[in-house]
């Protein structure tokens, strides 16, 4: 299975590179067994706002947005959809949150990409289902549970 990824800066900012953002798609997604494509989309506060109130009726910058790909037929490879994050939410969470850097953009990526394959976080048995998947994944790149509190990084 080849996940093929399309990364598109949108904004300054110090981010990881084309083969991190691949790394980290590609063990977020390694229970789909066909060839895929999704897009990441890094942007400033104001796109992911307009993103998020066009989308979701909430008027602020968020996080990670997850734009599945519904098909009408079936086609090769599969469109998985597009994730967009917000790179300057994500750099201060990780300071608020006294995570390193790159773990947290590894979790946003992991995370955006469970939703992209159906995954959700609306009521406690699916969120609990998620947080453990995301939990797995992370420990086999070597990053501790995002969901305990941290340390000093």
């Amino acid at each position: 299975m080849t996940v093929t990824l399309d990364l598109q800066i949108a904004c300054d900012g110090n981010v990881p590179g084309q083969q991190q953002f691949q790394q980290w798609v590609d063990v977020a997604l390694q229970q789909v067994t066909e060839d895929c494509e999704l897009s990441i989309r890094l942007v400033d506060q104001a796109e992911s706002a307009e993103l998020n109130g066009t989308y979701r009726g909430k008027y602020y910058a968020t996080n990670v947005l997850s734009f599945p790909f519904e098909a009408p037929v079936e086609i090769e490879p599969i469109l998985l959809g597009d994730l967009v994050v917000c790179v300057p939410i994500v750099l201060k969470e990780a300071i608020q949150q006294n995570k390193l850097v790159e773990h947290h953009w590894a979790h946003m990526i992991v995370h955006g990409c469970l939703h992209l394959l159906g995954y959700d976080h609306i009521d406690d048995d699916e969120a609990q289902e998620m947080e453990s998947l995301e939990t797995t994944l992370l420990k086999s790149l070597a990053i501790s549970d995002p969901y305990q509190e941290q340390g000093d990084i």
